[in-house]
């Protein structure tokens, strides 16, 4: 998963730098701007996912900053801002504001707006490592020593299963519902097809069938 681009413009740099130490560099890269013409810069030359963006700040203020990329960029715009009345709140929405916020602001707050925006989630797990095979959990792709296979859905959420726990015996009907997103109707078959597909990948007796009860991932 890619790092999302969150742009700070703010022609206070301590504002800036209070909301730089909130943000998890290992799933944020900060770009900053002090004024308007910097901002634009960065808005028109860099993958921005989202910007916060002050009113006041020199050479092009952030209202007009918004008007200028509000048809060009189809990114969150965030105001932070010290005007505080429902008049100035109301100008920010007309002119294309998806959020307004206001200073004093508490920086948890502004994290949480900014993570809505762009539905992060923080430190999830990207891969489920067993032995010498990775399951990749964003790419749905697997790789068993140097090879790497393309998984189907069925493919992709069975193995995650029996990956997740392995030596832990699952019945076919937790395989089934795992896989087919389904209710469990007695069909063999297209589990017997799913794991013989499994085994050509990652290895005929690393998938054993427990007679009378299921399957599971043998190490």
């Amino acid at each position: 998963m890619r790092k999302k681009n969150i742009l700070i413009c703010d022609d206070e740099q301590a504002i800036i730098d209070v909301l730089k130490l909130y943000f998890d560099t290992t799933l944020y890269n900060i770009y900053e701007a002090n004024d308007g013409e910097a901002a634009l810069r960065l808005l028109k030359s860099e993958p921005i996912d989202l910007a916060l963006i002050d009113i006041m700040m020199p050479k092009i203020n952030g209202l007009q900053l918004i008007q200028l990329v509000k048809h060009e960029l189809s990114i969150p715009l965030l105001i932070i801002s010290a005007r505080y009345t429902l008049e100035d709140k109301l100008k920010g929405y007309e002119i294309g504001a998806d959020d307004y916020i206001t200073k004093p602001f508490e920086p948890l707050e502004v994290l949480a707006k900014v993570k809505n925006r762009l539905n992060v989630q923080t430190r999830a797990p990207q891969a489920i490592i067993v032995d010498d095979l990775k399951l990749d959990l964003y790419e749905c792709k697997l790789t068993v020593g140097q090879t790497v296979f393309e998984l189907t859905k069925v493919e992709f959420q069975v193995l995650k299963l029996l990956m997740e726990s392995p030596n832990r015996v699952f019945t076919k009907a937790q395989i089934y519902t795992a896989g087919w997103d389904d209710y469990y109707e007695e069909d063999d078959n297209s589990i017997r097809v799913i794991m013989n597909r499994l085994r050509e990948k990652i290895g005929k007796d690393r998938i054993q069938t427990i007679r009378g009860l299921g399957y599971r991932l043998s190490l």
